[in-house]
């Protein structure tokens, strides 16, 4: 029984470990020790739930609900999830990594449980949403963008424009006007995919000195 349940938290891990890897590629909030650890611990928790009140005796007038642990597993890895969204500057970032992070328990525990086979198979499908997926359709993900900011310099904006067509984000409309102080105010309409949208155009916002969102839709 032991060997079995060493190979149950061996096999959570190793899994869990595999998503954290493209996760860790990736640089998303959440890496590889983040979903090991949360695959691990999922599979201990059911372990314990299923198998840990074994030596409790039980009577048709008391009966413990052992499987309140497992359940409190699939509420409480919300936390950490939550901790992974970052709102910033009208954007939401690691809303897929907190996704991830769910999945993954819910793989520590399968494997916890014993079932192998369903494991396994979720862990592929994920890889294969995260990573597969996202290199072969990235034309799934497209939206429309529109983003407002302003600018000291016309030259900024060029820069913009210039790395963002080099990323493959396509500009569908370009206003510009001058506000009281001088200061260009810029508004953009583009299609790009979501994971481009963002990990890129915030951040390279962000880095044009002088730059200031207004928003981004």
């Amino acid at each position: 029984m032991l060997t079995s349940f060493l190979l149950r938290i061996a096999a959570a891990a190793l899994l869990g470990g595999l998503i954290g890897i493209e996760r860790g590629f990736r640089a998303k909030e959440a890496g590889f020790r983040t979903h090991f650890l949360v695959a691990l611990g999922a599979a201990v928790f059911m372990i314990l739930s299923a198998h840990g009140f074994d030596d409790v005796v039980f009577t048709d007038s008391y009966r413990l609900d052992v499987s309140r642990i497992a359940a409190q597993v699939v509420s409480g890895i919300g936390f950490i999830g939550a901790g992974t969204i970052i709102f910033q500057r009208h954007a939401v970032h690691g809303l897929t990594t907190a996704a991830g992070l769910w999945v993954t328990a819910a793989i520590g525990m399968a494997a916890g449980a014993g079932l192998y086979v369903i494991a396994a198979f979720t862990t592929l499908l994920v890889l294969i949403g995260l990573e597969v997926l996202h290199s072969l359709l990235p034309h799934v993900n497209n939206r429309a963008i529109t983003a407002t900011f302003t600018a000291k310099e016309r030259r900024q904006v060029d820069l913009l424009l210039a790395q963002l067509k080099s990323d493959g984000v396509t500009i569908s409309g370009f206003s510009s006007s001058t506000d009281a102080a001088g200061r260009l105010v810029v508004k953009l309409d583009m299609k790009a995919a979501h994971s481009k949208y963002s990990d890129s155009l915030l951040h390279l916002l962000l880095e044009l000195d002088g730059v200031e969102i207004e928003s981004i839709e």
